[in-house]
């Protein structure tokens, strides 16, 4: 009760009065609607672009001439990578539409997430105390930065290592590789939007810090646990190979150090010594 209470029960109106629940729906209805309309115009945005976002972006990982390929060829002949031919197919006649529909609103919250987390945080504020809006000042820019490093992870390392795995995988010479479509656009969206979740691990920690939840010691203490949660969350964003599976991994449990870091200088003081 205590946290509905503080975010329902303690906001006010411009005139000083205490606002009732049915305002708290009202005005959440407001933040909703507002974050509906960003996401749609910038879906619309996208869905206007139809060649640039499907042909370079979406597709771009199936051609062996993308830019994740390009580099680690350059590297070396070890770490060459690079799928073999992709056939895509659609099952359905409806099919292209309704996966340029499905792009177009995940790439549109993508392009949109800045605004739509500023009303999520709009909603929320009044019910924060001023020393817990000082102490969250800046959340917009690094809530909006880790999601975008995620997506961007997912996009460029992650997604381009899975497919390069998947396509060259043969169980027989007598199966040809293909995919549809829908399965292809829903692997990405799981590659790039499950990372940029994933990479909000340090904003999360840096509130639970500050609130006194979650401090070093506990991190420190439960990392072995950690270590296995994380290579849970990887063994089910990525294919069942070790490469993939390393790729995500050791990223992320350089988040949760990172994490145990900004715990540490943000754990009130006097619960890490306590007298």
């Amino acid at each position: 009760m205590g946290f509905f209470s503080k975010f329902f029960g303690s906001k006010k109106t411009v005139s000083g009065d205490e606002m009732s629940f049915l305002d708290h729906i009202d005005a959440l209805r407001t933040h909703l609607f507002k974050s509906a309309a960003y996401v749609t115009i910038a879906a619309t945005l996208v869905f206007t672009q139809k060649s640039l976002v499907m042909d370079t972006i979406i597709l771009g990982p199936i051609h062996p001439d993308f830019i994740t390929y390009r580099f680690f060829c350059n590297l070396s002949e070890i770490t060459c990578i690079r799928p073999d031919k992709i056939k895509l197919f659609t099952r359905e006649l409806s099919e292209q539409l309704m996966v340029h529909l499905e792009v177009s609103f995940y790439l549109g919250l993508v392009l949109a997430f800045p605004l739509v987390f500023r009303e999520f945080w709009l909603f929320i504020k009044p019910g924060l105390y001023d020393k817990e809006v000082k102490a969250t000042s800046g959340v917009i820019f690094w809530c909006t930065l880790l999601f975008v490093i995620g997506v961007l992870f997912g996009y460029f390392v992650l997604a381009p290592f899975s497919i390069a795995f998947l396509a060259s995988y043969n169980v027989s010479d007598l199966v040809e590789s293909s995919a549809s479509l829908g399965s292809y656009v829903d692997a990405m969206t799981m590659y790039t939007m499950a990372t940029g979740i994933v990479f909000e691990l340090p904003l999360v920690v840096y509130f639970l810090a500050k609130l006194g939840v979650m401090g070093p010691k506990f991190m420190r203490t439960y990392r072995r646990h950690a270590i296995v949660i994380i290579a849970i969350v990887a063994a089910v964003i990525t294919p069942p190979d070790v490469t993939s599976m390393l790729v995500v991994t050791f990223p992320l449990l350089l988040l949760y150090e990172a994490s145990i870091y900004i715990a540490a200088l943000h754990y009130p003081k006097d619960k890490q010594n306590p007298a």
